[in-house]
């Protein structure tokens, strides 16, 4: 029995029991399942860029619109009878669409997206579609419908909405296998790419989020799967120990911002004294610092460790021909922009067709009442006769229409009444047909230039509807945050010599150095061999460790000084180098391998230094001389693996410092990059100069303050930055301002200050109104002044002023010397002579033979490579 029933027999039966065939009555249901909920529920039609539920409301909105304003509750209540799925979605859906300001015009609590309170209930709240919604989403002529669900209404398949409203208000859904997510664009940019398209170019948009904030598209893939898209919450620098969340990252509220600030903080990843939330209409929150710690750092640390920077993966889904779509929204605004061109000349065709059927009973009417045709059937008995007579009475004046006549146009004459035959006008039915043929003629135009007219109706949204709608979101490149370059040292690192531990538990044992608890450790050991490995509590590295400390990756400006002995009794030798990338947890060798090699004397060095030391050799009847000094900047820095240069064939007894070094590596250089408004170390942008030790950066605020900075790659600027460039404490600063309470422009000289880097120094005055005109750090500044024409007189020529000849240098707090007496109408700069620089000392030349053997090779990193033959190196 169980058999057949496996097998799926046919009805029948057995020893009183039916047997009845089951397995085709599942094998489709998830199928059918899935397709419901990706075509009926989860993901939106490419037309109209809605979802079912949306579309629903939508249309329950058209029908109830009388102008006023309705409650939620009965909007939900009346849209279920089309979407059976519950009240609790569609009120949520009608939130949603409300929020996004575009289709719902709303009244009362409807939330904030901002701090992601919800709304109040649907009894409290209330809606009406938005004037922008009535223009572009409705049209009944030109909809397509269909049965409700229980089929005692009709509802719109898609609704005729002539925009690209699905990108303009995004849209997440999630579907049996599969989802969608697409992002919110910009009003204005959508109509302008629109009208790109129609003119046959190529149009590439960018997203636009509510909360506005600052986003790198880079990777945005066009918004296709597989694409990424980083958006940062916009954080200003108050004063050394506040700083200003003003936008937040789309996806997130201030609470989930707070939120994961804190658990940063608590997780020791940065240092917060308090957070202060002042969000009403717009974000407004405060994070209070620890004395001590850097703005600048703690801005990249925050876009490291907590919600200020969010990744988010685009998937562009949507629906059509009944399946769905993956594409690029390139592609969608092209589509949307191809439908709403046919919608345009449907609606056209719809309007011609009117216009026609009204011109011409127009002049049917004209015919019968003028030719007084009504007449001809005053002697007819039947409805028939009636009818006929009319049909014969118009024949010989129809030549001119652009339709037969047909039985219902006669029905309709029959219908006139006698009071509009009596007060007939014939002048006014002239006019009336003229008037319907130049509407006519202008729809045919519309129809004959049809991109035009479309354009034309793009551009009248945008004149009507773009107030308030400009773009939120910056988008600027970013620079790539490493986390271990900006997390606060929140442990502390000890090591077990004798042992061979190290870790952050062994508070019993030697302190080595603050770290932070994604640091890499770097060990070097007494038998020549080097690994690198990730902080943790306790790990056995082992024994003989001669140095540990925190590594940074591609860090070239640290480099080891090392001799060492080649195996049990082989020659000494010595090097120089960096270590810039690893495998980590993997043993590297430092000396050529051999068994019982011995470091014997080493040095670690932060900015390059090479230093002098005295070698001991063992007593030796051979030797005449058993010590004499090498200097370690004689050798070039090479890589790790390099074999080095040979010391001494004989026994070393011992190594000891002579004399400290200064540093071989020249002064670092130094660029701007405007683009993403950072430092870099690798030539992107503009020169700054070379730097070195305690240089800094002068950067010259709109708001007429200075500020002298670090050279550090994690240095931000103000946003209102006007001038930047290397700090010369002999460069004066020549600026002209406006004096706000004596309304005249002043001129300054003066030599800025070296103060702490983060203090802003204000050089103009601080009257209200006040306000920077121009500044420069040439040697001279000469400036072309125009004055204002006074009434009834010439206007004076424009003045040039060499400002170093007008005025000398000064002290910062000096007012400075009055420009002018008279009224200005422009200041600009007319020439920057800048002063001839000191010829810089000769390059020295150093020349070297070394001979190398060849590099290990890394596979995960890739660390040069030398010959191994003998190699002369002529350096400049």
């Amino acid at each position: 029995m169980s058999e057949e029933l496996d097998n799926g027999l046919a009805e029948g039966q057995e020893g009183g029991l039916h047997i009845k065939r089951v397995s085709g009555m599942y094998k489709d249901w998830f199928l059918d399942y899935a397709s419901y909920v990706i075509l009926e529920r989860a993901v939106p039609h490419v037309h109209d860029g809605l979802k079912p539920v949306q579309r629903r409301l939508l249309h329950s909105l058209k029908e109830l619109d009388d102008g006023r304003y309705h409650k939620v509750a009965n909007l939900i209540g009346h849209t279920m009878k089309y979407h059976p799925h519950g009240d609790a979605s569609i009120g949520d859906a009608l939130v949603q669409l409300g929020q996004k300001e575009l289709l719902i015009d709303t009244q009362g609590n409807w939330g904030n997206i901002l701090t992601g309170d919800s709304a109040a209930a649907p009894r409290y709240i209330e809606a009406r579609l938005s004037k922008f919604a009535l223009e572009v989403a409705y049209n009944p002529k030109n909809t397509k419908w269909q049965a409700s669900y229980d089929g005692r209404g009709k509802e719109p398949i898609t609704l005729p909405v002539k925009f690209p409203l699905l990108l303009a208000q995004g849209v997440e859904g999630i579907a049996v296998g599969l989802s969608t997510k697409i992002m919110p664009h910009n009003f204005i940019e959508l109509i302008d790419g629109s009208i790109e398209i129609l003119k046959g170019k190529k149009v590439k948009v960018y997203p636009d989020f509510p909360t506005g904030g600052i986003a790198d598209f880079t990777n945005y893939n066009d918004g296709e799967r597989g694409g990424r898209i980083k958006v940062r919450a916009s954080i200003l620098v108050e004063d050394k120990n506040t700083l200003r969340i003003t936008e937040i990252p789309f996806g997130t509220n201030t609470g989930s911002l707070i939120d994961s600030i804190i658990k940063a903080n608590d997780k020791g990843k940065i240092k917060v004294k308090k957070i202060e939330d002042n969000t009403a209409e717009n974000v407004d929150i405060y994070v209070h610092l620890a004395p001590g710690i850097s703005p600048d750092k703690t801005i990249d640390a925050l876009y490291a460790f907590t919600d200020c920077e969010v990744s988010i993966s685009p998937n562009c889904c949507v629906i059509s021909d009944e399946s769905p779509l993956f594409c690029g929204v390139s592609e969608l605004l092209r589509l949307s922009t191809e439908h709403t061109l046919a919608l345009l000349k449907s609606e056209l065709e719809i309007q011609l067709d009117e216009l026609e059927e009204q011109w011409h009973f127009a002049n049917l009417e004209r015919i019968f009442i003028e030719k007084r045709i009504y007449r001809d059937i005053e002697e007819e008995e039947t409805w028939e006769g009636v009818i006929r007579a009319i049909d014969e009475g118009l024949k010989p004046h129809i030549a001119h229409l652009k339709r037969a006549v047909t039985e219902e146009d006669i029905v309709r004459l029959t219908e006139i009444r006698i009071k509009r035959i009596s007060k007939f006008d014939l002048d006014k039915a002239k006019q009336y047909i003229e008037a319907l043929e130049e509407k006519i003629a202008g729809i045919k135009h519309h129809l004959a230039h049809l991109v035009e007219y479309a354009v034309d109706y793009f551009k009248g949204l945008k004149d009507k509807y773009k107030a308030g709608r400009e773009r939120k979101t910056e988008i600027r490149l970013f620079d790539e945050i490493v986390a271990t370059k900006v997390a606060i040292a929140n442990e502390k690192l000890y090591i077990n010599r004798e042992e061979g531990f190290i870790g952050t538990s062994l508070k019993k044992d030697e302190f080595i150095c603050d770290c932070s608890d994604i640091d890499d450790i770097i060990i070097f050991r007494e038998d020549g061999t080097m690994q690198v490995t990730k902080v943790d509590k306790k790990v056995f590295v082992g024994q003989g460790i001669l140095y540990a400390n925190v590594w940074k990756k591609n860090d070239e400006r640290t480099v080891y000084n090392m001799v060492y002995r080649d195996g049990a009794k082989g020659a000494a030798y010595m090097k120089r180098f960096s270590v810039t990338g690893i495998t980590r947890d993997k043993e590297y060798h430092l000396s050529q391998g051999k068994p019982n090699s011995e470091v014997l004397y080493f040095s670690a060095n932060p900015n390059g230094e090479a230093e002098m030391v005295t070698v001991y050799l063992k007593a030796n009847p051979r030797l005449k001389k058993l010590h004499f000094v090498v200097n370690f900047s004689e050798l070039a820095i090479k890589n790790r693996s390099s074999k080095g240069n040979l010391v001494s064939k004989f026994p070393v007894k011992k190594i000891e410092m002579k004399e400290e070094g200064m540093s071989t590596l020249g002064a670092q250089k130094v660029w701007y990059d405007d683009t993403v408004q950072k430092l870099n170390t690798e030539g992107r942008g503009d020169l700054l100069g070379s730097f070195a030790g305690d240089d800094r950066i002068l950067e010259i605020s709109q708001g007429g303050y200075y500020r002298l900075l670090s050279y550090d790659v994690t240095t931000h600027f103000d946003p209102e930055m006007i001038h930047i460039e290397k700090y010369n404490p002999n460069r004066a600063i020549t600026a002209v301002y406006w004096e706000g309470e004596k309304e005249r422009y002043y001129v300054k000289r003066f030599l800025p200050e070296l103060v702490d880097k983060t203090k802003k120094v204000e050089f103009i005055s601080e009257s209200p109104g006040s306000r920077l005109e121009l500044v420069s750090t040439a040697a001279e500044a000469i400036i072309e002044v125009e004055f204002t024409k006074k009434p009834g007189k010439e206007r004076a020529p424009n003045e040039l002023i060499n400002l170093s000849e007008f005025i000398d240098v000064k002290g910062i707090k000096a007012q400075g010397n009055q420009l002018t007496r008279e009224k200005v109408n422009s200041i600009s700069l007319n020439k920057e002579i800048e002063q001839t620089a000191a010829p810089e000392s000769a390059p020295t030349v150093e020349f070297e033979v070394e001979i190398n053997q060849p590099d290990e090779i890394d596979d995960r990193q890739d660390i040069g490579k030398t010959d191994d033959l003998g190699q002369i190196t002529l350096e400049l």
